[in-house]
């Protein structure tokens, strides 16, 4: 009796799960949304605080650190909240994505400008030395040799900026976003935690894992223009004769 009536609970869920799914795709594409445009504005935001913070000069250099410490040392949350309740006062009103995206990109900006700053200071003294013998300017010197090394070395850190970033989207349903969290709420409310919340581990880790997949074929695709590794095409290749031998010798 007991089995039974737990297999039709279970059965119902399933079929809140399928009525719910057309808004839990919205709600993933609002998290894909959040997701893309936080991490392009963080991505610049930490390219150009980076690089500031590696300036001689000490107004440049100590504007780039006080920013970087004050969106670390704050929280998200709080940030999120200033963004959204208290900008309005002062006669700026932005949209809810618009918001989620400026305070994801802000913060984690701050986060991984130290992740760019720490990468090109990874660069050997000898690849610096060299551009320094061929007389380039200091732009040259940076996007045509520093920073193509620097970039391969911070792509795995950048990974896990970006992941973090991903499950930090969360929060802003908080300020009535209808993303993943809130759709998920919502089918919680027709189901029960356990299961709505078990669904959402599995949607977040596939999201995360296609992320991650996207990121490290970068990595790859950086290390083989640098002449450090294989091309992305030689790789895939590889992995794919490896699966065949590997089902070859299963039979």
């Amino acid at each position: 009796m007991c089995r039974r009536a737990g297999l039709t609970h279970l059965s119902d869920n399933f079929t809140a799960l399928r009525d719910a799914l057309p808004q839990i795709l919205d709600g993933m594409g609002i998290t894909l949304l959040l997701t893309l445009g936080g991490a392009s504005l963080a991505l610049v935001v930490a390219v150009a605080l980076g690089l500031l913070a590696r300036f001689d000069n000490v107004l440049v250099r100590g504007t780039a650190r006080v920013f970087i410490e004050f969106f670390r040392g704050t929280s998200l949350v709080v940030q999120l909240f200033w963004l959204f309740f208290v900008l309005p006062r002062f006669g700026v009103e932005l949209p809810a994505l618009a918001v989620g995206i400026a305070a994801l990109g802000l913060n984690y900006g701050a986060y991984g400008a130290e992740v760019v700053r720490g990468s090109i200071n990874s660069v050997p003294q000898g690849q610096w030395e060299a551009t320094t013998a061929l007389s380039l300017s200091r732009t040259q010197r940076m996007w045509r040799i520093i920073f193509p090394q620097a970039w391969a070395l911070m792509i795995p850190s950048l990974t896990n900026l970006l992941i973090q970033l991903l499950k930090g989207t969360a929060i802003v349903s908080i300020i009535a976003m209808a993303d993943l969290t809130f759709m998920l709420g919502k089918l919680r409310q027709d189901t029960d935690t356990f299961f709505a919340y078990s669904v959402g581990l599995i949607l977040y880790f596939v999201l995360a894992y296609i992320l991650t997949l996207g990121m490290n074929a970068m990595e790859v695709r950086a290390k083989h223009k640098l002449g450090r590794g294989q091309s992305l095409r030689d790789v895939l290749s590889f992995r794919s004769l490896k699966a065949s031998a590997g089902k070859g010798e299963n039979q």
